[in-house]
C-alpha cells in the first residue's frame, strides 16, 4: 500500500504574520517559492499515482514548483473557512474573545465571501478526500497539496480520530511534507512536518 503525502503550501505573507488565510487567495512569497522548489527532489523519487491540490493559487503554485504533474484541483482541500476571523491573527481574535481556541470555539460568521465553517463541516470535506484517495493507495503513493489546519484535520481523520484531535498536532510549517501510511493494517503518521 502506498503512502499519502500531505504537502503544505509554501510561505505566504499571511502565514508569515500569523493571519488566518482560509479562502483568501494569498500568493507565495519568494521564500515560499524557494521552499516549494526544494521539495522537488524528494517528490521526484516517488512514483505518484495521483496528485490533488486545493485550487487556491498558493497550493497550485506549490505543486507546480515542486515538479508535480497531472495535478487535479479539489475544492475539498481548500483551507477552513475562518468566517469573520479571516485575515486576523489569534492574538487579535483573543483581544475580543480571551482564551479563544479555533478547535474548541470555532469561528464567527463573516461576509458572503467568508461565511465560516464549523469544525465538523471541514472534517466532512477531509473525509470525502480520504474516501477518494484510499482506493488509489492500493496502486501507489498519492500526494495532496493543502493548508495547515486542513492538513491537521486530514491527518486525524486518517487516524480515525475525532476532528477535535487536530489540536494535538503541531501546525505544519509552510513548504513541508507529512507522510501518512499503514502499518499492520493500522493507519499511522510515518513522518510529520518534514522540510
Amino acid at each position: 500500500m502506498g503512502e499519502l503525502i500531505v504537502i503544505r503550501h509554501g510561505q505566504t505573507e499571511w502565514s508569515l504574520s500569523g493571519q488566518h488565510a482560509g479562502r483568501t487567495d494569498v500568493p507565495l512569497t519568494d521564500a515560499g517559492e524557494a521552499a516549494a522548489k526544494a521539495l522537488a527532489p524528494r517528490l521526484a523519487r516517488r512514483e505518484l499515482v495521483a496528485v490533488f491540490s486545493s485550487p487556491l493559487s498558493r497550493a497550485m503554485r506549490t505543486a507546480e514548483l515542486a515538479g508535480l504533474t497531472g495535478v487535479r484541483p479539489d475544492p475539498d482541500l481548500v483551507e477552513w473557512d475562518y468566517g469573520g476571523y479571516e485575515g486576523l491573527t489569534a492574538a487579535q481574535i483573543q483581544e475580543t474573545r480571551p482564551g479563544w481556541d479555533l478547535w474548541r470555539d470555532g469561528v464567527v460568521p463573516g461576509d458572503a465571501a467568508h461565511p465560516g465553517e464549523e469544525l465538523q463541516q471541514v472534517a466532512a470535506r477531509t473525509d470525502a478526500v480520504l474516501g477518494r484517495v484510499r482506493p488509489l493507495l492500493d496502486e501507489g503513493d498519492v500526494a495532496v497539496v493543502a493548508h495547515g489546519h486542513l492538513a491537521r484535520l486530514l491527518t486525524v481523520r486518517w487516524l480515525g480520530l475525532d476532528a477535535s484531535a487536530g489540536r494535538l498536532l503541531g501546525h505544519p510549517h509552510p513548504g513541508t511534507l507529512s507522510f501518512l501510511a499503514t502499518e499492520d493494517g493500522q493507519p499511522v503518521i510515518s513522518a510529520w512536518n518534514v522540510p
